[in-house]
């Protein structure tokens, strides 16, 4: 089954190019620790998910891509026929002069009802070259005008064009010290939008992507091309292939649906963060080895305390012992709080992969007391390696993670919100004071029931 990706404004576009890029590298880099009949299944697979085939050759990322300014479309476009493995399709891109100067409400109430039909008309274009359509993928940011007020927009119309198709939206939390004055009230207006019409939120967040970029991969000078590689890395060791079920070398056909089905169990909770290991510069790659009892034991302990890294990872957190009731429910100002979640998905990929034992993660003590861990947890596995890495795992998680930066986030926003600041800008495009407090109402409804787990 096949996902069409939805990039959104600057920051999807360029996302999405590493994306793709990181996708096809890694599906044809030569070996993959397994056998050749092996690897073109892997490469099969990929291909059906990200790609389609014209008639040179030269495979096409199922992708529509739009911002309302030409210039980061135009350089995405040319990078990625550059490259000469791989492109977009000539008619996947729609683009404007203007772009919609950092406000939401322009993106979503101007550009959104403006361009709905050419950009609708795109998506379906797209949607045709699958057999089957396993759902969207929809990267975009929060803080800006494109990205989160278009892409809001343009998540509701999928919703309710395409209701039985999944639609995950990857977004990209703003650096805390700020990027752009209004970005909180961008933020919690584009969360609350998506939490009504997405099937689940896939975020990462700028800080812990810039201090991987500076502490694991030995980065002086960090640009936005060496974050989006990062997060291009991870999002690729979630959705390459990797087999159906243990024992069996089928892969798997609906990467979405397995993916919701494992983690969103309840759509009060749809906010999934994903965490790797091990993550390293090439050069000191080629000097590291690694164990999964020691890759998993790092994993589940910066699961435990909310560690993005495995560097500076504190050891000091540990779970409530099974079978006593917790010392209180999660405040939000603590410190060090044990992190507990919902759901986990292990995905490991590498050599010896069937002697891993993920068995630390179905303790019952790091889940929620109304699920079991057999329906809490999950692992996938492939020996396929992915990139150059003979070992590694990744981690997708519900968990209450992003509880922290969302409650900042929601009370940065109600200061400028309480003494009226910038509400102009968004009224004078259709957006009421009341649409903000909807937004607020939902947030700190989704802050209480984490809070509560």
């Amino acid at each position: 089954m096949s996902i069409v990706t939805v990039q959104l404004g600057q920051c999807g576009n360029q996302i999405g190019f590493e994306v793709f890029d990181a996708l096809f590298n890694d599906s044809h880099c030569p070996g993959g620790l397994c056998s050749k009949r092996e690897n073109e299944a892997y490469q099969a697979s990929c291909k059906e998910r990200f790609f389609s085939e014209e008639e040179n050759g030269v495979p096409v990322a199922r992708a529509v891509l739009v911002d309302m300014e030409r210039k980061v479309i135009s350089q995405t476009l040319s990078k990625a026929a550059r490259s000469g493995r791989w492109k977009y399709g000539q008619h996947s891109c729609f683009c404007q002069k203007q772009g919609s100067g950092n406000n939401w409400a322009y993106g979503y109430s101007v550009h959104g009802p403006r361009h709905k039909e050419s950009i609708m008309n795109l998506i379906q274009k797209e949607v045709e070259k699958c057999d089957s359509l396993s759902g969207f993928f929809i990267i975009m940011s929060m803080a800006g005008g494109t990205g989160s007020g278009l892409g809001a927009f343009v998540t509701q119309n999928l919703q309710d064009q395409y209701s039985s198709a999944l639609k995950m939206n990857q977004i990209i939390w703003p650096y805390g010290t700020g990027e752009v004055i209004v970005q909180n009230y961008n933020s919690i207006l584009t969360l609350s939008h998506l939490y009504r019409s997405s099937d689940a939120l896939l975020v990462h967040e700028n800080d812990a992507v810039h201090k991987i970029c500076a502490k694991l991969m030995n980065i002086k000078q960090i640009s936005f091309c060496d974050i989006n590689q990062v997060l291009a890395h991870q999002l690729g060791s979630v959705f390459q292939p990797t087999y159906s079920r243990e024992g069996s070398f089928h892969y798997r056909r609906n990467p979405l649906g397995d993916l919701m089905e494992n983690l969103v169990p309840h759509p009060e909770f749809k906010m999934l963060g994903v965490r790797n290991i091990p993550q390293m510069s090439e050069n000191s790659l080629a000097y590291s080895t690694f164990t999964w009892a020691g890759l998993l034991k790092h994993l589940r302990q910066m699961l435990i305390s909310n560690a993005k890294m495995e560097e500076g990872i504190d050891w000091q957190v540990r779970p409530p012992l099974s079978g006593l009731p917790p010392l209180g429910k999660m405040s939000v100002n603590k410190e060090t709080h044990f992190n507990t979640s919902i759901a986990n998905l292990v995905i490991l990929r590498g050599k010896d992969v069937h002697s891993a034992d993920v068995g630390a993660f179905k303790d019952p003590a790091l889940y929620t007391s109304w699920l079991e861990p057999v329906h809490a947890f999950n692992v996938w596995k492939t020996q396929r390696a992915f990139r150059k890495y003979e070992k590694s795992a990744a981690l997708v998680s519900n968990s209450q993670s992003l509880v922290k930066p969302l409650d900042m986030i929601v009370g940065k926003a109600w200061n400028m919100f309480a003494s009226r600041a910038y509400l102009h800008q968004y009224t004078k495009f259709g957006i009421e004071e009341e649409d903000f407090l909807d937004s607020f109402t939902l947030l700190e409804q989704v802050i209480a029931s984490y809070c509560n787990l």
